[in-house]
């Protein structure tokens, strides 16, 4: 190496080390409502409030499909969600069983102003979600579920993989790690698998394989920093949204959940 050549090296050097490096993006931490089932809607909003929470997936009961609910229940959310800040980004309408299913998924998203709306569906009803949700600009994660004694189609990464196979992107996983450790599989490997088509993760714990009983993040079987980890690694910039289904009050374990999700996103 010639002085001339070694001098511009060690300027580059220079240069490069002069120019801040960009710190990592957290990860954006948020709440599934289905959380706070047992409340009132302004008393969710309350405790929303009270998290310093900005950004929700809409899971309550009252709201998904099978309910029927009227389109005034989602723009008096909706008001009330705008007044004090919170922004809908998803809406989880449980099974998309047909067209005028996908009809009022897309309408009732609209009026959440949520561009993400989670659920299942199967076969030829999944191939209209993809091309009417691309035609509205909207993506559809699919969600995967445990029910005891029973098949769903959508247990495992590969279950949903397969189901992906030949849409489009506007088409891809809603990956609930709590539900697919009660599966028996691995939240790590399938946040690693789906994480190209990952759309919005929630996150949960888990007591046991084969059950459902939640405990609090870190506590369980779900490896919740392993997989905040690979979330990381994986630069994703969707919503992580903090689930916890229990009964009864549980405003300090959600307290408690959202602390800790926020120390291993950052």
């Amino acid at each position: 190496m010639t002085r001339r050549s070694f001098a511009r090296t060690v300027a580059g050097a220079v240069a490069m080390a002069a120019v801040p490096l960009r710190p990592q993006r957290a990860l954006d931490i948020g709440i599934g409502t289905y959380s706070y089932h047992n409340l009132s809607i302004d008393e969710m909003i309350v405790q929303l409030n009270n998290l310093r929470i900005q950004e929700i997936e809409m899971s309550r009961g009252e709201f998904m499909l099978f309910s029927k609910p009227e389109d005034s229940l989602f723009r008096s959310t909706r008001e009330k969600l705008d007044r004090v800040g919170i922004r809908c980004v998803s809406y989880y309408t449980a099974t998309i069983a047909d067209a005028r299913d996908v009809d009022s998924a897309v309408r009732f998203a609209d009026l959440l102003g949520a561009r993400n709306v989670s659920g299942d569906a199967t076969g030829n009803t999944l191939v209209e979600i993809d091309r009417r949700f691309t035609r509205e600009g909207i993506t559809f994660g699919i969600h995967n579920h445990y029910f005891k004694g029973q098949r769903f189609p959508y247990e495992s990464p590969d279950d949903v993989l397969k189901a992906l196979a030949g849409l489009s992107t506007t088409v891809g996983a809603t990956a609930d790690v709590g539900q697919f450790a009660s599966c028996g599989y691995d939240p790590v490997d399938a946040i690693r698998k789906l994480a190209p088509r990952l759309k919005l993760v929630h996150l949960k714990d888990i007591q046991a394989p084969h059950g459902e009983v939640n405990v609090l993040l870190g506590t369980g079987i779900c490896r919740i920093p392993e997989v905040m980890r690979e979330l990381r690694r994986r630069k994703f910039e969707g919503l992580v949204a903090v689930e916890y289904e229990k009964e009864g009050d549980v405003e300090d374990d959600v307290r408690r959940e959202v602390e800790f999700a926020r120390k291993l996103a950052a």
